[in-house]
């Protein structure tokens, strides 16, 4: 079922915000400055590529041991350089995008999609795409380290 609306998603437009983001992520490789963001950027193209079955997760879900207050400070900062430079076209493009996939009764599913990736991409430094199955472990133990059960 993912690799139909995986398929369903990109012929209905979800190849323009795929493209978007690699021509985004090739143009932070080029500007010296931006190369922070480009893992960041690669990880967003993915999951607009592939939607269903992957999920963008904090690293600090993924990896709650190696949590670092400095890292996460230096990417907030960072994100806010992305919000300026590229975040906000981005995520009016999946905004838009999936506002005309929802008026059709069949891509409502990937509208639906497309507006849960408008929000990663206004602050996406941190994040990286896993599939669900993983996305889940991680929060399950990211919990049992927190409440210690």
């Amino acid at each position: 079922m993912r690799s139909v609306l995986n398929l369903l998603n990109f012929f209905l437009g979800g190849f323009i915000t795929s493209f978007s983001w690699l021509v985004v992520t090739l143009l932070t490789v080029v500007c010296i400055f931006t190369l922070p963001l480009t893992r960041s950027c690669w990880e967003i193209t993915k999951l607009s590529f592939v939607p269903f079955g992957n999920e963008a997760i904090h690293v600090d879900l993924l990896r709650p041991e190696n949590k670092n207050t400095l890292m996460n400070s230096g990417g907030t900062i960072v994100n806010v350089v992305w919000l300026i430079l590229f975040g906000w076209w981005l995520c009016l493009s999946h905004i838009s995008i999936g506002i005309a996939q929802c008026l059709t009764l069949i891509g409502i599913p990937t509208g639906i999609a497309h507006f849960k990736i408008a929000v990663i991409a206004l602050w996406p430094v941190g994040r990286r795409v896993v599939s669900v199955e993983e996305a889940q472990i991680a929060r399950e133990n990211a919990a049992r380290l927190q409440y210690g059960k």
